[in-house]
């Protein structure tokens, strides 16, 4: 769903950051409802925050799945803390870390800019939300 609508060229179309980019789109394609006002939320997050610390790509996939997950306290929603280390270590695995700058040293390109990354952030959410739905479908008797 989402790596579908980067593949689309949704990032390199709309001028936004890696943190908007995941954000905005995931609020189009999950249906998350998010207003404007919600969506700048994510615009200081891109490029690590600013300070190439953690990658915008991870913390536009926590403010989704904490959107997704979290019904009111993440202190009541327990499974949050594991969708978000599940994040951090696929996002590690299949990119080598989850910080900016060691990121953009090996994937980003002045052309492509961190399309590579976004992509495979998307689909990194794709399957932890895919993941968690099935996993919650189970627990519904």
């Amino acid at each position: 769903m989402l790596k579908e609508l980067m593949e689309q060229g949704f990032y390199l179309k709309n001028d936004l950051n890696c943190a908007e980019t995941i954000l905005y789109g995931a609020n189009q394609v999950y249906g998350l409802g998010l207003s404007s006002d919600c969506l700048r939320l994510s615009a200081a997050f891109g490029g690590g925050m600013g300070v190439e610390s953690v990658c915008g790509v991870v913390t536009a996939s926590l403010m989704v799945l904490g959107y997704m997950f979290v019904e009111h306290h993440a202190h009541q929603s327990p499974e949050i803390k594991e969708l978000s280390k599940d994040l951090f270590a696929r996002f590690s695995k299949e990119l080598g870390d989850f910080n900016c700058k060691p990121l953009k040293e090996k994937y980003r390109t002045e052309e492509k800019k961190c399309y590579d990354i976004i992509l495979e952030g998307a689909e990194i959410l794709d399957d932890l939300m895919a993941d968690e739905k099935k996993r919650r479908k189970r627990e519904v008797p």
